[in-house]
């Protein structure tokens, strides 16, 4: 007998303890919605950062006012910032908010970076790359794969799929855990929403199974048990719940799901 879906308006688990203690004004404000990978990857530079933030739960089908006015297209993540000097400015795109989000005053040593250091701009661009290649190829083969409804479809792209994680399996660090190494980084965090939601709902909706052994499962057991990961993941239930309507390929599921359907980029 099939689980009730349920419609989530608020994260669950170790994730809504996290907004719980994220309730009050700060200058920064992260704008987001409980399921949305690419608002996970914000939240996880915040926390690792440990800059102080207020936390927004936005419903993505009932935009509220608020959101639109820091995006008239209505996607989250958003960020709203406050420095004093020009009021607040806007900012979204996950891939590019590691940028602004520096630590006060300068203090590297209590804000952990996620990018390599300044000083070292070979690694830097090299982190740039690999996550441009996680846009670009690994996302959207994600929601490929989970999105296709012939048979045929589906075993071509869980293949394509599971490739493309061996692959950024080989260009990991030999030894980590993480991608670069012992501490985790921003390739990590490029990834890191689409690789906890394969061991979940992919693995519920089409059987998939992520690398079991070797370089690959030491990564993932440690980037799921890192405390800012952690923290901002909820139940598996709302995952399963959420994502039902792209594993029936729904129409109007999202700006992502139009996107992979029309064969366009994401938006």
């Amino acid at each position: 007998m099939s689980r009730k879906q349920q419609y989530h308006t608020l994260c669950t688990g170790k994730a809504l303890a996290t907004t719980e203690n994220h309730k009050l004004d700060e200058d920064l404000e992260l704008f987001g919605a409980n399921f949305c990978p690419f608002v996970q990857r914000v939240w996880v530079a915040l926390e690792h950062k440990k800059i102080p933030y207020k936390y927004v739960e936005c419903d993505p089908y009932k935009k509220p006012q608020a959101l639109l006015d820091l995006n008239p297209r209505g996607l989250v993540p958003a960020l709203r910032i406050r420095d004093g000097t020009h009021g607040a400015k806007p900012l979204g795109e996950s891939t590019y908010l590691e940028e602004a989000l520096s630590p006060p005053n300068g203090d590297a040593d209590k804000h952990p970076q996620l990018l390599p250091p300044i000083n070292e701009p070979y690694l830097r661009a090299k982190a740039r790359l690999e996550a441009d290649h996680i846009n670009r190829t690994i996302v959207p083969g994600f929601y490929r794969y989970l999105q296709a409804q012939e048979e045929e479809k589906q075993i071509q792209y869980g293949k394509e799929f599971m490739d493309e994680l061996k692959g950024f399996t080989e260009r990991m660090h030999a030894e980590g855990p993480f991608y670069n190494g012992k501490e985790l980084g921003w390739v990590d965090v490029m990834i890191a929403p689409w690789a906890f939601r394969a061991a979940n709902v992919l693995k519920h909706y089409r059987g998939f199974t992520p690398p079991e052994q070797g370089r690959y499962k030491a990564w993932a057991e440690a980037l799921f048990k890192h405390p800012a990961f952690a923290a901002t993941c909820s139940t598996e239930e709302l995952y399963l719940d959420s994502y039902a309507r792209y594993a029936e390929n729904r129409p109007n599921t999202s700006q992502v799901a139009n996107a992979i359907n029309s064969g366009s980029g994401l938006p």
